[in-house]
């Protein structure tokens, strides 16, 4: 709470928390470490499916691994591409031109991005730019970033 009040944010309208929600086993932000800035800011914690296997591949899943991992007990949860994605355009993106994110989105008029540093295979480490750009792409836009707009499966 003093690091978040130390950045004198004052968000206004509705507030999404983009979290990690992680799989069983993984790494992820404690319910008990993050509830009272979530409570404090009466935020929705927001993520998206993933394009590849696992639990958060699918919606139903996901809402049970949110609740499993606590986030139910201090916030609403919206797993934004649960009815589908919608377009952002990418100016000047040499293998994008769009992005798909969670439908969602767009009910959401400040975002809070709370990360936890993982490892990840491809880019080294995984953190808030990561948690922010592919982390609010829909399973569709996961899939778009990942074939350098080309589709395909993952």
């Amino acid at each position: 709470m003093a690091i978040y009040e130390a950045l004198g944010a004052s968000p206004e309208g509705k507030i999404a928390v983009k979290l990690s929600t992680g799989e069983p086993g993984s790494n992820y932000l404690r319910a008990d470490l993050i509830g009272d800035l979530v409570r404090s800011l009466a935020a929705t914690i927001v993520e998206c499916n993933t394009a590849y296997g696992g639990s958060r591949s699918n919606t139903a899943m996901h809402y049970e691994l949110a609740r499993d991992h606590g986030y139910t007990d201090i916030a609403d949860v919206d797993i934004m591409d649960e009815s589908g994605s919608m377009t952002l355009p990418v100016t000047g993106g040499k293998n994008l031109t769009e992005n798909y994110v969670g439908a969602s989105f767009a009910n959401y008029d400040y975002f809070v991005a709370l990360s936890h540093f993982k490892g990840h295979a491809m880019a080294g480490f995984g953190g808030a730019i990561k948690n922010i750009s592919i982390g609010i792409a829909s399973a569709k836009g996961k899939t778009n970033i990942h074939t350098a707009g080309r589709g395909g499966s993952m």
